[in-house]
């Protein structure tokens, strides 16, 4: 008797072994489900998620407009038409120095044209001299206010607004440090 009860107290500390053996490979199992699981989701988020950027990153971006010199108005002179035509095919060519010559004098044929000082500023700049081609690219904007093409160029938004170049701030400058929501304090 004492044998047998031996034998089942060993079976029985075997069977709980087993039982608790048996809990812990299927939580192993489980937590394995649970982590290919979570694998399997996150993997395929984590590459949408990287697409999304390259198309927000590539959407958002802006191509360089290419700085090409304007055609005039039907109302200037000839002269400078055809002196703006040959500038336009020096410019090109990438010979800036004979498309200054050319796009000076129709300004100097066409003096109230915007896109004849547009388009010797851009010879300006693609020369290097940024002060002179300044100045051009304002009065082309001055001359052609509702020109978007001279307003949008690539060549003058660098320049920013003229008007705000050496402007101060409108408000002194106080000796008080603004409080919770921007009020002053007394």
């Amino acid at each position: 008797m004492l044998g047998a009860s031996l034998k089942e107290a060993r079976s029985g500390i075997s069977c709980i072994a087993r039982r608790s053996r048996k809990r812990r490979a299927n939580r192993r199992r489980l937590e394995d489900r649970g982590g290919v699981a979570m694998r399997k989701t996150i993997q395929p988020l984590a590459v949408l998620g990287i697409v999304l950027v390259i198309i927000g990153m590539t959407a958002c971006s802006q191509k360089r407009k290419p700085l090409v010199p304007l055609v005039l108005d039907n109302e200037v002179k000839a002269q400078a038409t055809a002196l703006t035509e040959q500038g336009t095919q020096a410019y090109q060519a990438k010979q800036y120095e004979e498309a200054k010559r050319y796009f000076e004098q129709a300004v100097a044929v066409a003096p109230q044209s915007g896109p004849a000082h547009y388009n010797y500023a851009l010879a300006l700049n693609a020369l290097g001299d940024s002060a002179v081609a300044r100045q051009h690219f304002l009065a082309a904007a001055d001359l052609s206010p509702g020109d978007k093409t001279i307003w949008d160029s690539p060549a003058l938004s660098p320049y920013g607004n003229p008007e705000n170049k050496d402007r101060t701030k409108d408000r002194p400058y106080g000796t008080h440090r603004p409080n919770f929501g921007g009020m002053p304090r007394y």
